[in-house]
């Protein structure tokens, strides 16, 4: 609550108290807010049920809100305006609160405290200058005075304070944000150049279709691994001999006479003896020992 804009400032004079319902020391019951006695739990004898705020003794702040009434007597004449817990009373004094018989030790039981209202409460009370109990028409305006300049200043730089760390979170998402997004694009352009590359460059130990090609061509009668001539290879190369007699078969049977297959005086035809040089039967002479 102390970081909070202060709403009205005062100086009034203070004591302690401890209501739980216990009846011990003067106990005159419990809170009238219903909420239960707790240290920050003051009282004032007319600001609403509820108010929150600090007070600053010695330099030292400490956060209040405001959930029962009193001091009653005391408040007359605007001599005692707030009642401080007793717990909260004992740090002030740097003594205990004893809990047996509710009273601070060292036997100081008033202070003097500047007040800061920093928001006013819903319940039931009066907004504004204090005044005695049961009093309303008794306002306590000198209770009330302008708010300190540093008090204020403080406030208006903690609220900077607030609005730069909110800019600088602010900034630093935006930059989170942009490195995320190059590092996407760098991520998308590697998977582009990678799927762009050459279909025909091969992988870390692989044969491209091109030289898979052309080792075909050197390869291709023999075996794959012993070096020696394939089935392929072999069949070719039984082909060479027919093709070369068939070619010469056919060259050797070109007719001699008028037209081939025309037989002779002895009907001999085409396997008779001939003259003719290149004819089949000129060969099969020579073969006989003919000439």
């Amino acid at each position: 609550m102390s970081n909070d804009t202060p709403i009205q400032y005062g100086e009034v004079t203070a004591t302690y108290f401890w209501d739980d319902g216990s009846g011990i020391n003067g106990d005159t019951g419990a809170p009238a807010s219903g909420e239960p006695m707790q240290e920050g739990l003051f009282s004032s004898p007319s600001w609403p049920l509820g108010t929150e705020g600090y007070i600053v003794y010695e330099g030292e702040e400490y956060d209040f809100f405001i959930g029962d009434r009193g001091p009653g007597e005391p408040s007359h004449d605007c001599d005692v305006l707030l009642d401080i817990d007793g717990k909260t009373f004992a740090k002030m004094m740097g003594t205990d609160f004893d809990e047996t018989s509710l009273t601070v030790g060292g036997g100081n039981g008033h202070a003097e405290v500047e007040y800061y209202i920093t928001e006013w409460g819903d319940g039931a009370g009066t907004e504004g200058a204090p005044h005695p109990f049961m009093q309303e028409g008794n306002s306590c305006e000198n209770a009330v005075s302008p708010i300190p300049e540093e008090a204020e200043a403080a406030e208006e730089e903690a609220s900077e304070d607030t609005s730069e760390d909110e800019e600088s979170q602010a900034e630093e998402s935006e930059e989170s944000a942009d490195d995320g997004s190059d590092e996407q694009d760098a991520q998308e352009e590697e998977v582009s150049e990678e799927s762009a590359a050459p279909a025909d460059e091969s992988d870390d130990g692989g044969v491209s279709a091109e030289t898979a090609a052309n080792d075909l061509s050197g390869a291709e009668l023999t075996g794959a691994d012993s070096g020696m001539l394939s089935g392929t290879g072999l069949l070719t190369l039984a082909l060479v001999p027919a093709i070369l007699v068939a070619v010469l078969f056919v060259w050797s049977r070109r007719a001699a006479g008028a037209h081939a297959g025309a037989a002779d005086g002895r009907g001999k035809g085409l396997m008779a003896a001939s003259d003719g040089r290149h004819s089949l039967g000129s060969l099969l002479d020579r073969l006989r020992g003919r000439k």
